[in-house]
């Protein structure tokens, strides 16, 4: 139940954030943080990541409500032998669902924290796309941590279902 409750938190901190940039600022509006690195702006988002596949609302929904569907499948298989997965995917979930509300209803997604290096303006994202960004590389190092250590997690596992089969 915890990691849903992360996933909660996760959607509405990030549906809150979205909110308060749609209504307090303008399209394209910028608001410093850190000099020209760190700028809060207005941004919308028709596409997925970096702004690749542009107006595909109908694509990107189909595709979250698989995604969504088979995380929710696999953190409630996870959560009874594991702690960094089912948190990673809460972290995933939540953004994930964040995102797909913004499709659904708008058909594009809140963008507003910039980061500029130099020259180079890093894409435009939101809380949900951290989240989801935290979420996958946490999920590969769990994957890296199973495949330095199976038979330690094995055992384990082993132990976990004895005790749970004894209750």
């Amino acid at each position: 139940m915890v990691y849903y409750l992360i996933a909660l938190i996760v959607f509405l901190l990030d549906q809150g954030t979205k909110y308060i940039i749609a209504t307090r600022l303008e399209l394209a509006e910028q608001i410093p943080v850190i000099g020209n690195f760190f700028i809060i702006t207005s941004h919308r988002n028709q596409g997925a990541a970096f702004g690749i596949l542009q107006g595909q609302r109908w694509f990107f929904i189909l595709i979250t409500v698989i995604v969504v569907a088979g995380m929710v499948w696999y953190l409630n298989k996870a959560r009874k032998t594991r702690k960094l997965l089912p948190t990673a995917l809460a972290l995933v979930l939540g953004g994930a669902v964040g995102n797909f509300l913004d499709r659904m209803l708008n058909g594009e997604v809140v963008d507003f924290l910039m980061f500029n290096f130099g020259s180079y303006t890093f894409p435009i994202f939101n809380v949900a796309d951290s989240c989801i960004v935290i979420g996958v590389a946490l999920i590969i190092l769990d994957t890296l941590r199973d495949v330095k250590a199976p038979e330690e997690i094995k055992q384990v596992e082993e132990t976990k279902e004895v005790q749970e089969g004894n209750e």
